[in-house]
């Protein structure tokens, strides 16, 4: 009996516990922070791949990888619409600089956008080796970004 019981409530203590740790909803009326993070996930799933061709870690394919190099130029203008003045709220990871400095994170945005731009022209050479350079620019765009205005 004091087993079961001893059982029981260690269940009951997980069950707690996890209703502790449930994630911060999104509040703004619009959702702005959902939509963003939803974008983003689309430009790392299409990242992923690109990633491993640059690396090596995967034979290049000319014309999978500027496909994959297409569809993230369609994406890279599409965020930042979810970035208005009263989205900086929980549990956002973007710094307030997104918001102070307004200028200098549409110059991050154009960066990325011309770094997206030319991967995709490199891509249609086939030239291995450029196509690496040039993701690897797009990849620096996007970590000078994070390092300037979002929390990792």
């Amino acid at each position: 009996m004091l087993r079961a019981t001893g059982w029981l409530l260690l269940a009951l203590l997980c069950l707690t516990l996890g209703a502790c740790f449930e994630p911060v909803k999104d509040t703004h009326p619009n959702q702005v922070l959902t939509k963003r993070r939803a974008l983003f996930r689309q430009f790392t799933r299409t990242l992923e791949p690109m990633g491993l061709v640059a690396s090596g870690r995967r034979d290049f394919q000319r014309e999978d990888f500027l496909a994959s190099a297409q569809d993230l130029e369609k994406l890279a203008d599409k965020p930042w619409v979810y970035f208005p003045a009263d989205g900086n709220y929980p549990p956002t990871h973007a710094r307030p600089s997104v918001w102070s400095q307004p200028a200098e994170f549409l110059q991050a945005q154009k960066n990325f956008q011309a770094a997206v731009h030319q991967l995709v022209l490199t891509a249609q050479t086939g030239n291995v080796d450029q196509v690496a350079a040039a993701y690897q620019k797009m990849s620096d765009s996007c970590n000078s970004c994070h390092h300037n205005f979002r929390y990792n």
